[in-house]
């Protein structure tokens, strides 16, 4: 007789159906922007064609010009990591084997699926960390992310580290963070401490489908957005022409309604770099730096660290007791997958780990 599925696993089907949702949203996202940033390319050419404009308002278009390109040299970086990641040695694809066995499906990764990721997760250049896309930490974080253990120290996933932007196509967000914990639960022996843990992440899983319910909502407007800036931009483009090719010759009307483009511009172009909010990680290294600095008698070792994002990130809105805090510490202690992700020890890997990550996020929130 075959056995039906737990409600923690109906919980992650919902979940899993949310983010191919998601991932939908952010192909078409990458389509619109691509549109848009060639809108942007064209509207910037015919301002190179006026003379005399003022410098401020020059060095401002120059300054959306290397925005832009900055956006664009993001998504090349994407793609490259991407086939870096899907054309490594044996040992690599090893390693993806476990996360394609875990339900990640590694797609092809097209420029139209960069730009959508490029954007949703921010560029480097808007303060958003997502410089880790380069070296050899990025690709470890990577190949830990397609592995599946990376996955279990975000509940959703937010919390791997950017670089597993450039390895998904379109974004991996495969979630079951809580789903390669939960892994473990078939091998305790004690039905009542299985029960607690399941409806922990349970409770994460719900967390995680919300979030993704309000990103879906969030892309959705972006698109909206970038459509409603593309045509007003194509506007501009066939008005341009028509004032003139020289600053100084315009009238005062012309000359404000040129400026009033470049202002255009300038809310179109942040529209390319702005990431989708509830796609962040809930909390990062600047978090606990910050943290570290308010609080002087705070230290914590590389280790303490990263275990301290990566719970963070699990633990984010979820109110654990003491049963379950020991519970889960339990599990991730013996989930060679997980502590292989954050690159921390089994013995490094200590119970009070979880009494720090209450104060941190007490502490942003």
């Amino acid at each position: 007789m075959k056995k039906g599925k737990t409600e923690l696993e109906k919980m992650q089907d919902k979940v899993q159906k949310m983010v191919v949702r998601v991932n939908e949203k952010i192909t078409i996202l990458g389509e619109h922007l691509g549109i848009l940033n060639t809108t942007l390319t064209n509207i910037q050419e015919e301002f190179d064609k006026v003379q005399n404009i003022p410098n401020e308002e020059k060095i401002r278009y120059e300054e959306l010009k290397q925005i832009r390109l900055n956006w664009k040299n993001q998504v090349d970086e994407i793609i490259k990591k991407y086939e870096e990641i899907k054309n490594k040695d044996a040992t690599a694809a090893g390693v993806a084997g476990v996360g394609i066995g875990a339900g990640v499906a590694v797609a092809a990764l097209g420029p139209g699926v960069a730009m959508g990721i490029a954007t949703t997760f921010g560029v480097a250049s808007t303060g958003t960390a997502i410089s880790a896309l380069s070296g050899a930490a990025a690709m470890n974080a990577g190949l830990a992310w397609i592995g599946g253990g990376a996955l279990a120290a975000g509940g959703g996933g937010m919390a791997a580290g950017e670089a597993f932007l450039a390895l998904m196509g379109p974004i991996g967000l495969a979630i079951a963070g809580v789903g390669v914990i939960a892994g473990g639960l078939l091998f305790w022996k004690n039905k009542n401490d299985q029960k607690c843990l399941e409806n922990l992440f349970i409770r994460i899983s719900n967390r995680d489908l919300k979030s993704f319910e309000l990103a879906i909502n969030e892309l959705d407007d972006r698109i909206k957005q970038i459509d409603n800036g593309n045509i007003e931009l194509k506007v501009a483009i066939r008005v341009i022409p028509n004032l003139g090719l020289d600053y100084n010759k315009m009238t005062e009307e012309q000359q404000q309604e040129l400026k009033k483009y470049i202002h255009l511009m300038a809310l179109c172009t942040q529209l390319l770099v702005n990431p989708i909010k509830e796609l962040q990680p809930k909390y990062t290294n600047e978090d606990l730096d910050e943290y570290i600095k308010r609080k002087y008698s705070a230290w914590y070792s590389s280790s303490e660290k990263r275990s301290i994002i990566a719970l963070a990130n699990l633990l984010y809105k979820i109110n654990t007791n003491e049963i379950e805090k020991k519970l889960l510490w339990k599990s991730l202690r013996d989930n060679k997958e997980f502590l292989k992700s954050i690159d921390v020890t089994k013995e490094d890997f200590k119970i009070n780990i979880f009494d720090i990550v209450s104060k941190v996020l007490n502490f942003k929130y």
